[in-house]
């Protein structure tokens, strides 16, 4: 089968590629999930945090935590995200490398670092609304 034909298959957007199944809803899926997460992160406000959970499941995938992570680290230059105000469900900085950092940055924005080196989600946690 030559380029062209290869080309035709895979613009017709069908189940099937040379007899392969191809779920296109996944990738779909997928690329929705990645735009939200990112809408997400651009809306935590100055003084606030949201988590990795908390992210993929205003996102609308629970489960997508780690995903949340890929893409934090991935698109936050080219997004302009505020990488800093997204911690782990424990209140903590979850970066061995750059924690020094991201401290000082929430510090800077007056959240206040508990002892333990965590943030008092009950009062920095971002509920998710735009009017927070």
């Amino acid at each position: 089968m030559g380029t062209t034909q290869n080309c035709k298959n895979f613009n017709n957007r069908s189940n099937h590629y040379e007899g392969h199944f191809i779920n296109y809803s996944h990738f779909l899926q997928l690329q929705s999930f990645t735009q939200e997460v990112i809408k997400i992160i651009q809306s935590i406000p100055c003084g606030k945090v949201q988590t990795y959970c908390g992210i993929a499941r205003l996102a609308g995938n629970p489960r997508g935590a780690r995903q949340v992570s890929r893409i934090l680290h991935s698109l936050s230059e080219k997004y302009n995200l505020p990488w800093h105000r997204v911690i782990n469900s424990k209140g903590k900085i979850s970066l061995k490398n750059g924690f020094n950092i991201q401290k000082a940055y929430l510090e800077s924005e007056g959240i206040w670092f508990q002892s333990d080196d965590s943030v008092n989600l009950n009062q920095y946690l971002w509920n998710g609304s735009i009017n927070s």
